[in-house]
């Protein structure tokens, strides 16, 4: 549970209709794997101590009795483990008959809640046998305890976990449109248990997925949703025991046809924040309190099993990140069709290095230019050659602009750069952060000016990387009239420009684009060592993988420097060892705060992903903020 990592699991024990002393052994069975599995959360089928296809033997006192004795079996076989287990079964009350979630720990029960929407149609007539939750909880004697919580949307609250709530509903009750689990969730609950019995047909698997994905993404919860399988009566139907487990949309594990336990770990405190963030579930005042159930855990460090993306910017398929690719080309290059129309810019100037940065930015800056029907003559590409430049990153730029049929101008700024040197007073050989950024500053001049000459705009070519970490020059390459790429980071910039390149519609750039992949990346603004590049930008910085998988988790999420870095352990640490990344997010973190004065005057960009920096939206954060607390942490992980 350390990081607010929860382990949940659903199971699909074995059974055997209407056998309920064989199905209460698989069930505490199967609670005892997952104990042994550090499992937290266990969901079963619905009506698991019976079967849900018993049909008119849900009238038989017989089946009734022996469920409730299959229950006393799971208690007491099960009396000193902490896994809180939702298992399935029917349940007599009031002389009614209600189909009941089962919630037990520690050999007690914690509570029962009864479905609420029950189905009549097709294949299934629970209306038949069931009775749906009553209005309003009750508590009530059962098996011996004096008092248990009989009703639908109960919630449960873990004692010393903070956050960790529970809520059950059963099968269709997540089909309905007034699913119990919404108020659950106002209710505070962050997992969601589904005791389900849903049987398969020809595409119902995919319709299932999409529920259970969208469900926590609409409620920001985590949902564990578990169907019967294997022992279910195949008269006229098949079950096909389908597990899913998913947190806020996205799915984090799956099975069907198969029995035994589905772990994964869903992250609470990610939950948490997101609905903090959001603001988007708040409970009505009640004009009384809810009665909540709560349990204890013991407090462990949980195992990682779930999938964490070492670059979380960039989809893992080929087909998902050229979707991916096509839609951030799309908002890009929208965003700055919108500002050539609103300025009336004759022009769009880019400063084109031979870089990725500058290459991605051209290459948007075509698009939109197609989206007006406008010649690419409209953008002025400007090579500006300097002490660093080396003869490929020069060529490389000629070679884009020219094929991509830009107007291309050249301007050596070497001299004016000296002059300026004389200027201020600055030796020429004295390599410092003078003699770099006084060239960045010099070429930012030159394609302000040429805009200003040719009624342009200038496009910025900075990415959402270089933002972070301030790798930029004040007033320099940090400046310019629209940041096409603001909101995009370097592992992705990477992509698009891999994406155009094996574009058919730009063949003629594929091999141009191909050479400036695979070039260092580096500002060139120290003298190239027999014509080869010099200066690496990420020999100074660090890794960009490391520094975008740092930038998610810290300002997506808002996770603590610990959290962050047992995660990069988790993605990235058969690549980068625990020193390597705890050296370059001491890095991050001094770097991203004292360099916020540099992000709060940037110009105008699109937005194109859920991590962006501009001052106006997404990123509020004062300049004078102190790193004290989070470098602290991150010196007290080595």
């Amino acid at each position: 549970m350390k990081d607010g990592f929860i382990s949940v699991a659903c199971g699909a024990p074995k059974l055997r209709l209407a056998d309920c002393a064989y199905n209460a052994e698989q069930t505490f069975q199967m609670m005892r794997s997952a104990e042994k599995a550090g499992v937290k959360v266990l969901v079963l089928p619905e009506l698991g101590l019976t079967g849900y296809t018993c049909g008119d033997l849900f009238y038989q006192d017989a089946l009734l009795r022996e469920a409730e004795e299959a229950l006393k079996t799971v208690l007491a076989a099960t009396r000193n483990l902490e896994v809180v287990t939702a298992l399935g079964m029917p349940l007599r009350v009031h002389n009614e008959l209600y189909n009941c979630s089962v919630i037990i720990q520690k050999g007690k029960i914690l509570g029962v809640v009864p479905k609420t929407h029950l189905p009549n149609y097709g294949e299934f007539y629970e209306k038949r046998w069931f009775a749906p939750a009553p209005a309003e909880p009750e508590s009530l004697p059962l098996l011996g305890q004096e008092f248990v919580t009989f009703g639908a949307g109960q919630v449960f609250r873990c004692e010393n976990v903070p956050g960790l709530v529970l809520g059950f509903e059963v099968c269709e009750d997540l089909w309905s449109p007034d699913s119990p689990s919404a108020q659950m969730a106002k209710d505070g609950a962050v997992i969601i248990g589904n005791l389900s019995s849903s049987n398969d047909l020809v595409g119902k698997d995919a319709y299932r997925r999409q529920l259970v994905t969208m469900q926590s993404a609409k409620l920001l919860c985590g949902y564990v949703y578990a169907s019967s399988g294997a022992g279910e009566s195949t008269s006229d139907l098949v079950f096909g025991a389908h597990q899913l487990i998913a947190e806020n949309g996205a799915l984090l594990a799956e099975r069907r046809f198969e029995g035994g336990l589905l772990v994964s770990e869903i992250d609470v405190q990610r939950l948490m924040y997101e609905r903090r963030r959001t603001q988007s579930l708040t409970a009505e005042k009640e004009d009384k309190p809810r009665d909540y159930q709560g349990f204890p855990l013991t407090e462990g460090k949980t195992k990682l099993t779930r999938c964490v993306s070492p670059m979380p910017f960039v989809p893992e398929g080929k087909e998902d990140r050229d979707a991916r690719c096509r839609e951030i080309l799309l908002l890009a290059s929208l965003g700055l069709k919108q500002r050539l129309e609103h300025t009336g810019a004759k022009t769009c100037v880019v400063g084109l290095s031979g870089g990725l940065d500058s290459t991605l930015a051209v290459l948007i800056t075509g698009l939109a230019l197609k989206l007006l029907d406008r010649p690419l003559t409209d953008i002025i590409a400007v090579t500006m050659p300097c002490f660093g430049t080396t003869d490929r990153t020069r060529n490389n730029a000629v070679l884009l602009a020219e094929r991509m049929g830009a107007t291309l101008r050249t301007v050596n700024i070497s001299q004016s750069v000296r002059s300026h040197f004389r200027d201020i007073g600055h030796d020429p050989e004295d390599h410092s952060v003078t003699y770099e950024n006084a060239q960045a500053r010099e070429r930012t001049q030159v394609l302000m000016d040429i805009a200003n000459a040719n009624g342009g705009l200038v496009i910025g070519t900075g990415d959402l990387s270089e933002l972070a970490l301030g790798w930029c020059t004040y007033n320099g390459d940090h400046m310019s009239m629209y940041g096409v790429n603001a909101s995009i980071p370097k592992t992705l910039v990477r992509h698009l420009v891999g994406y155009l390149s094996q574009d058919g519609e730009e063949e003629e750039l594929h091999d141009v684009l191909e050479d400036i992949l695979d070039t260092p990346v580096s500002p060139e603004l120290l003298p190239a060592v027999q014509g080869e590049i010099s200066q690496r930008t990420e020999d100074l910085v660090g890794p960009y993988e490391l520094h975008d998988f740092f930038l998610y988790y810290v300002i997506r999420w808002g996770f603590a420097p610990g959290k962050v870095f047992r995660l990069a352990q988790h993605a990235l640490g058969r690549k980068y060892g625990r020193e390597v990344i705890l050296k370059w997010l001491k890095a991050f973190y001094r770097r991203f705060f004292s360099q916020q004065f540099k992000r709060n005057c940037l110009p105008d960009g699109p937005k194109v992903g859920t991590v962006s920096l501009s001052p106006r939206g997404d990123w509020r954060m004062p300049s004078d903020a102190q790193a004290a607390l989070w470098l602290a942490e991150v010196e007290a992980l080595r």
